[in-house]
Parts: structure tokens; C-alpha cells; sequence
């Protein structure tokens, strides 16, 4: 059936099943990813990724690997902290962001490939993968202020925001803030809701009961169990469960990336990071919309969406075209995380775009606004 407002399809005919391009078919609804989902769902270790011994670079879908270091690639300084990066390749550049509980690392079959084209960065948000575990109140704020002064601090020139599910998200807010610089976004399953009429109206309405008897019990209650739900994340077991469960095509889920999620840097701040993210970040998600983002946005942007993804549907990539119509949408037969589960099909789309974009040539100058 044909979609009217799917403009853009990309052809890459395949043998696999699981990854052939389809599309839009609406039969999920859901616009966001619920705390429920991240906190017994998700993929949640909030720590980094140690391995005991570097791997080395194999190949999926006849693709080169990023090389898995025990210590990280490159390090930057933000506010204190310590920021984990990955940068391989010449040309425009291309900054990726991962999403909740993954790392740079997740971008694996991605990096190497569109780093024969364009200089591409990987980085860790605040909180996760070899980035600092710093006890702040995690919020979109945050990491779009860490995104934007990455932006004007490492990469320093016009740039495409690339992001997954949480990474989308920050990808729309640092492109708010970094107007002159960013050039361009992708969304792959992003994060993220709509706004609703009822949202102000019910913070309104918290009684002082609400604010000083309920919130502290709950706060108690909440401690207790997202402790043992921090513990169980960690396992391998239910990493692997998980990860199955949102990728449709299980070949990739191997034990590169399971270790990466469950082996955590030894950081007392792990389950603290946790804590907050699950508390205070997902409880304000309301706070920060699609809708009043994208109302401030004028680059293109485009969305490569898995439609099987349990979470995030193609419903939302649709609702995202019909508010901000300068976006292209690419459908794959994938789930939560596109970029690794057919990582093959993810990189064609993103270079055909790329491709389609005046400001990506290297004969075109665009001076951006570094503050």
C-alpha cells in the first residue's frame, strides 16, 4: 500500500528477509518510550563497557568493524568531565549519537563504513559508555549542552546530526541550539513525544500533599526498586533477552555487544547515574516535545526508521513528516536499533541522502556560528 507522505525510497534489494526496505504500514501507534520500557525493558546499564581483551575488527553483512579498545578511543574535557569520542575519516563531518544505555561503540559497523566518505565522530553522553558517570541531574539539557559545545569545541565546522532513540532526541535539541552549525539531522527510532494539552495542567494541579508527603515515600519506593533493577540489567542473561527481543534480525546480538552493555567500569557512581536517569530525566520527558523542538528547526532531516521496533513505530515517523514536512523517510524491515541490525541498509541511506545535500559538498563553504 502506498503511503502519500513517504516520499522518499531508498531501493537496496536483499537475500535477507529481515533486512528489505517496506513501507509505512501503521500499525503501532506508540510515540515514545515510557519509563516502564527503559527501566524493565530497556538496555540499561548505565555504566561503561570494559572487555577483557580488544577484539578485533570482523566483519557483518560484509562490513568492517570498529576495533573494540578496553581504554577508548579519544577523550575530551566538559565541564570537568570526562568525555569519550570516537573520530576515524576525512571530509564532512558526521557526529553520532547512541542511544539510552549503549555507547560509541553500538555505531560499530557504521563508523568504519562512512568513514571512507565523510570524518565521522562517535561520542558518549554524559552518564554512559566511557564518558564520566557524574552525579548531575540528568536531563535533555544536559546532553544537549554537552552535543552543542562538542559541536564548537571538537568539530567546528557545519556538521549532520546523526541519532538513535535517546540520540535522536538529543540530536533535535542540540540542533536548536547550534542552528548555524548543524546542517542537517537523522532520526533513527528516535525518542521523544508530542506534546499534550494536559501536560501544564496537571503539573499545575500537584497538590502540597502531592509535593511533600507522596514524593519523598516514593522516592523511597523508587530507590528500593530500581536497586534491584539496576542489578538485573547488568546481567548478561537479561541483556541478551532484551536485545533479542528489539532487534528482528538476532544474528548481530553476539557477544561483543552484550559485553559492551554489561561490563561496566568499576565506578562507585553506576547505580547512583541510574537512579536519576530513571527518576528524574524520564519523569521530565514531558517537559521538552517534538513538537515545540521541531517548530524551531528549518534543516532537513531524515528519518531512518526500523518499522518492527516494539517501542517506537513507523506511526511516530509518520506523525514526525506530517508536523516538519522538509523530512525524508527511509523504512526498513528492522527493530529499535536499525544502525546495527541491518547496519548494510542504514549506511546506504545515509550516504544517498547525504548526497542530496548542497552543504555536505567540500566545494561548498558555509561558515558556521562558533560562540
Amino acid at each position: 500500500m502506498k503511503t502519500p507522505i513517504a516520499k522518499v525510497r531508498t531501493e537496496c534489494p536483499t537475500a535477507n528477509k529481515f533486512s528489505s526496505i517496506v513501507k509505512v504500514h501503521p500499525y503501532r501507534n506508540k510515540c515514545g518510550l515510557s519509563r516502564r520500557d527503559f527501566a524493565t525493558k530497556g538496555i540499561v546499564a548505565a555504566g561503561a563497557s570494559v572487555i577483557p581483551s580488544t577484539l578485533p575488527s570482523q566483519s557483518a553483512q560484509g562490513l568492517e568493524r570498529l576495533p573494540f579498545k578496553n581504554d577508548g578511543y579519544n577523550f575530551w574535557t566538559w565541564r570537568g568531565h570526562k568525555i569519550h569520542y570516537v573520530e576515524e575519516g576525512e571530509g564532512f563531518p558526521i557526529v553520532l549519537i547512541h542511544g539510552f544505555g549503549a555507547s560509541a561503540f553500538h555505531w560499530r559497523y557504521n563508523i568504519p563504513e562512512l568513514a571512507k566518505k565523510y570524518k565521522v565522530y562517535a561520542v558518549d553522553l554524559l552518564g554512559f559508555g566511557w564518558s564520566e558517570k557524574a552525579l548531575v541531574d540528568y536531563d535533555a539539557l544536559v546532553w544537549r549542552d554537552q552535543v552543542a559545545d562538542f559541536l564548537k569545541e571538537i568539530v567546528k565546522e557545519p556538521t549532520i546530526l546523526v541519532g538513535n532513540s535517546l540520540g535522536g532526541f538529543t540530536a533535535l535539541v542540540a540542533a536548536e541550539a547550534m542552528k548555524e552549525q548543524v546542517v542537517g539531522i537523522v532520526l533513527l527510532n528516535s525518542a521523544g513525544q508530542f506534546g499534550s494539552p494536559n501536560d501544564e495542567e496537571n503539573e499545575a494541579q500537584e497538590s502540597p500533599f502531592q509535593k511533600f508527603l507522596l514524593k519523598p515515600l516514593k522516592e523511597i519506593f523508587q530507590r528500593v526498586v530500581l536497586g534491584f533493577l539496576f542489578w538485573q540489567a547488568k546481567q548478561p542473561a537479561r541483556v541478551e533477552s532484551v536485545l533479542k527481543s528489539v532487534y528482528k534480525n538476532t544474528s548481530n546480538v553476539d557477544d561483543y555487544l552484550i559485553q559492551s552493555i554489561t561490563r561496566p567500569a568499576d565506578d562507585p557512581n553506576a547505580g547512583e547515574v541510574y537512579y536519576r536517569l530513571m527518576t528524574r530525566f524520564m519523569s521530565n520527558q514531558r517537559k521538552y516535545t517534538l513538537d515545540s523542538v521541531l517548530s524551531k528547526l528549518s534543516c532537513p532531516l531524515l528519518l531512518v526508521w526500523g518499522d518492527l521496533d516494539p517501542w517506537v513505530g513507523p506511526a511516530k515517523a509518520l506523525r514526525i513528516k506530517e508536523f516538519y514536512p522538509n523530512t525524508s523517510i527511509v523504512n526498513l524491515q528492522a527493530g529499535h536499533c536499525p544502525h546495527d541490525e541491518v547496519p548494510e541498509l542504514v549506511n546506504k541511506a545515509l550516504v544517498d541522502w547525504l548526497a542530496t545535500l548542497p552543504s555536505t559538498s567540500t566545494s561548498t563553504s558555509i561558515t558556521p556560528q562558533i560562540l
